[in-house]
C-alpha cells in the first residue's frame, strides 16, 4: 500500500495547460482528466457500486462531516475503511467537511482554533478543527484526504478573503502536522477568492508545504462563470506539473471543458444525481427536463449518442412516466445517465488530447450543447 502518484502523459500541442495524465492509486490506475461521482454518505444516491463501475467511474467522493455524524468514523474504521464499508473497489476521496460546516456556521463562529456550529440533524453543538478533520479522515482511510479550509462566500471583501485565505494556510499546516495515515494521500487547498494576487500567494505557500496533490477551492459558490474561470487560471499556473490538480464542486459539462483548458485533472459534483432526482438530465444539446409534456410520447432515448444502461434500454416517455408517478427508478435511471454522460465526456476529452484535437472538440461540444432542443 502506498500514496497516490501522478504521471503526466502528454500536453496538448495547442496549449500546454491542457494535459493528459495517470493517477496511480492502491485501487488501480486511471487516466485524467476525470469526473468523480459524489457519494456523500458512502453511497452515490440510488446507485449500486456495480452500476458506478458500469458508468466508468474511478474515484468516488464521500463527505467527512456527514460520515462523522452518521455512522461515525470509528464504525467505518472497524469495517476496514471506506472502500470496504461501501464495497467499492475503486479509489475514494474524502472532503474535509469544510464546505458543509461553513454553510451551517455564522462568520462569528469561525475562529483561529476551528468552527463552532450546530448539527443539521439534531441541532447538537459541534466544533470542528483542522486536527479533528484529519483525524476523522485518517480513520475513514480514503485514498485521498483533504485539508480543512475555509470556503469563503462570494461576494466578499478583499479584507475578508485575505484573512480567510491566510487562516486556511495555517489550518493546512496544522492538519499536515497531525496527518498520520501512511497509505493515504493528503491534498492542500488553494483559496483566495477572485483576487489574483491572493490566489498566487495561496498557491505558492500551499505548494511549499509539499502536499500529494492540490485542490482549487472557493469556486462555484455563486460567482459569474468568467470569475470562476479566472480563479482557476490564477491558481493552476503556480501548481507543480508532477502532481494532480482537483477543482472542487464543479460538474456542468461546459465547466469541465473550461477547467481542462486551464490545467485541471480531477472534478467532482453532486449535480448529476441532484438533477436526476428532479427529472433533469444532460444531453448533447443541453439540459432537458424530462417532465416536460412534449416527452410524453417520445419513444427515443434520452440521448442518441449515449451508451449508458438507461439510454440503451429505455425511452424518454418511460422515464418521464416514472418521474411523474414518483417511482424511485425514474431518479435512478436519470442518475445513471447523468453520471455516465459526464464520465463519457471526460473519456472523449482524453481522446481529443491524445490526438491533439482538444480545442476542436471543445468548440464542437459547446456549439452542440448550446444549440438546445
Amino acid at each position: 500500500m502506498s500514496k497516490i502518484k501522478y504521471e503526466l502523459i502528454k500536453n496538448n500541442n495547442d496549449d500546454e495547460n491542457i494535459r493528459l495524465g495517470k493517477l496511480i492509486t492502491n485501487h488501480g490506475t486511471f487516466e485524467t482528466p476525470m469526473f468523480m461521482p459524489v457519494g456523500t454518505l458512502a453511497n452515490v444516491k440510488t446507485l449500486m457500486p456495480e452500476e458506478l463501475k458500469a458508468c466508468g467511474s474511478a474515484v468516488v467522493l464521500s463527505n467527512t462531516y456527514h460520515l462523522w455524524l452518521r455512522p461515525g468514523e470509528d464504525i467505518v474504521n472497524k469495517a476496514g475503511g471506506l472502500n470496504k464499508f461501501m464495497n467499492y473497489d475503486g479509489p475514494t476521496l474524502t472532503d474535509s467537511g469544510g464546505f458543509q460546516v461553513f454553510s451551517l456556521a455564522r462568520p462569528k463562529d469561525i475562529t483561529e482554533e476551528g468552527v463552532a456550529f450546530k448539527s443539521h440533524i439534531d441541532g447538537k453543538k459541534l466544533f470542528l478543527t483542522p486536527e479533528k478533520s484529519i483525524e476523522i479522515q485518517n480513520k475513514l482511510d480514503s485514498d485521498i484526504a483533504m485539508s480543512f479550509d475555509e470556503c469563503a462566500p462570494y461576494p466578499a471583501t478583499r479584507e475578508y478573503i485575505e484573512n480567510s485565505m491566510r487562516r486556511t494556510l495555517r489550518w493546512a499546516k496544522r492538519g499536515k502536522d497531525v496527518f498520520n495515515n501512511p497509505n493515504q494521500s493528503l491534498f492542500g487547498i488553494v483559496q483566495g477568492g477572485e483576487f489574483e494576487d491572493l490566489r498566487k500567494e495561496s498557491a505558492i505557500e500551499t505548494v511549499k508545504m509539499d502536499f500529494d496533490g492540490y485542490s482549487i477551492g472557493g469556486t462555484s459558490v455563486g460567482e459569474p462563470k468568467d470569475v470562476m474561470y479566472n480563479m482557476i487560471s490564477y491558481a493552476t499556473k503556480y501548481l507543480p506539473k508532477d502532481k494532480p490538480r482537483y477543482l472542487m464542486g464543479v460538474g456542468e459539462p461546459i465547466d469541465l471543458l473550461e477547467g481542462v483548458s486551464r490545467g485541471i485533472d480531477m472534478f467532482d459534483c453532486v449535480l448529476p444525481t441532484r438533477l436526476a432526482r428532479h427529472g433533469n438530465c444532460f444531453t448533447r444539446h443541453g439540459r432537458i427536463n424530462i417532465k416536460n409534456s412534449k416527452y410524453k410520447e417520445d419513444f427515443s432515448p434520452i440521448d442518441e449518442t449515449c451508451d449508458c444502461y438507461t439510454c440503451k434500454n429505455f425511452t424518454k416517455a418511460y422515464v418521464r412516466h416514472l418521474i411523474a408517478a414518483g417511482e424511485v427508478n425514474g431518479g435512478r435511471l436519470l442518475s445513471i445517465h447523468n453520471i455516465r454522460f459526464l464520465i463519457k465526456e471526460m473519456e472523449e476529452i482524453r481522446e481529443s488530447i491524445k490526438d491533439d484535437k482538444f480545442l476542436e472538440y471543445k468548440e464542437n461540444f459547446i456549439r452542440n450543447y448550446e444549440n438546445r432542443h
